[in-house]
């Protein structure tokens, strides 16, 4: 089975965000600035990025 990923890095501090925002964020697994993780491609993940893209960097995952 050969999902879509995507690489998701926090580049911009959580502090001072919504907490919407901040929950899409954790919800990605993204704990602190620097911190990158590889997710699925699903309609929940997506929605997770769209609210949180201003903050992050969305790229594709190598092998996918």
């Amino acid at each position: 089975m050969t999902d879509k990923t995507f690489k998701v890095t926090l580049i911009k501090s959580l502090h001072g965000q919504l907490a919407s925002i901040r929950n899409s964020a954790r919800g990605l697994g993204l704990r602190r600035i620097g911190h990158s993780v590889v997710v699925v491609d699903t309609p929940s993940n997506r929605g997770m990025m769209n609210a949180a893209s201003h903050m992050l960097k969305i790229e594709p995952a190598l092998g996918s």
